[in-house]
């Protein structure tokens, strides 16, 4: 029943992937084709922006897929890690066009352009549909790749709520400069974001912790296993953001009368312990109080 979950939650975070790049797509072509007929050059340069995203989403739709490969003599692991790599990369594009906003906005503050208003409104109201429809649908995932994914399209909605508001006024009052002071903000907005989530995934990159509360209660949770002694050698790190791997030497004060029965008792209830935290692998050693960990580094001799 739980693989089965597993697998369905899987195929939604694909489909809910895939239906964001399609829209995307569409919508950036419309995009460009509306700026040109509207002679609208921040349209257009939304356009570029989109169409930046459509290979950020593609490139994570495929590592998405290819994520789910079973694990081989290469890749032990599998392919899990692909989809942190999709979400590393998502971040550096969203924060190169977030930049690229900037420049493009700030000059305009000097010299703003009136746009045509009319155009502007018309496809402001499509864009805040079919990207707010696009972010609702993946906000429903939780693997970190949809949530970076959704910094993109929560980008594109703010984005155009804020044209709309700007085309809205336009038509009354010849204001061209709120055009970029509210593109600047909403960029600021979003790139603080970004840097949040990309924080996290460079550290889930170098093997970081993903949870230092969870590690914490790994430990303490082990160590209240009658005839367990100490533990060294604890490592957790995650895969991809949701699936962790956790590593342990743990140290048993058993009889020396230390049978296979006794050792099995122990791993069983070690297992049971461990398997509240839903972890991905565990590789627990057990060792006697006695015993020398063979990972411990020997004292140089003087």
């Amino acid at each position: 029943m739980h693989q089965h979950n597993h697998s369905q939650q899987k195929d939604e975070s694909d489909s809910r992937i895939a239906m964001a790049f399609f829209l995307n797509l569409v919508f950036t072509l419309i995009e460009f084709i509306g700026g040109w007929l509207t002679n609208s050059t921040a349209i257009m340069a939304d356009a570029v922006h989109d169409l930046g995203d459509c290979l950020s989403i593609g490139s994570s739709w495929l590592l998405n897929r290819l994520g789910r490969k079973s694990a081989n003599h290469k890749f032990t692991y599998g392919y899990r890690r692909l989809s942190l790599l999709g979400a590393l990369i998502n971040s550096l594009v969203l924060i190169g066009g977030s930049v690229w906003v900037l420049t493009e906005a700030i000059p305009r503050l000097a010299n703003p352009v009136m746009p045509m208003t009319e155009g502007m409104l018309a496809l402001a109201v499509l864009g805040v549909a079919v990207n707010g429809f696009a972010a609702y649908r993946l906000s429903k995932g939780n693997t970190l790749n949809e949530k970076v994914l959704n910094w993109h399209l929560l980008e594109d909605v703010l984005g155009w709520v804020a044209v709309l508001v700007v085309a809205i006024v336009l038509q009354f009052v010849d204001w061209p400069i709120l055009d970029p002071l509210l593109s600047i903000g909403f960029t600021l907005f979003i790139l603080v974001n970004v840097l949040r989530n990309l924080s996290t995934t460079a550290r889930l990159f170098l093997q970081a912790a993903p949870d230092s509360k969870l590690q914490n209660e790994i430990q303490d949770t082990l160590l209240k296993i009658d005839e367990l002694d100490s533990i060294h050698h604890l490592h957790l790190w995650s895969l991809d953001g949701e699936h962790h791997v956790l590593t342990a030497h743990v140290v048993t004060n058993a009889s020396k009368a230390f049978t296979a029965n006794h050792y099995a008792d122990i791993k069983l209830r070690i297992a049971n312990a461990l398997e509240q935290f839903d972890l991905a692998h565990t590789t627990i050693e057990l060792e006697l109080t006695q015993e020398h960990c063979r990972d411990e580094v020997p004292d140089k001799v003087q």
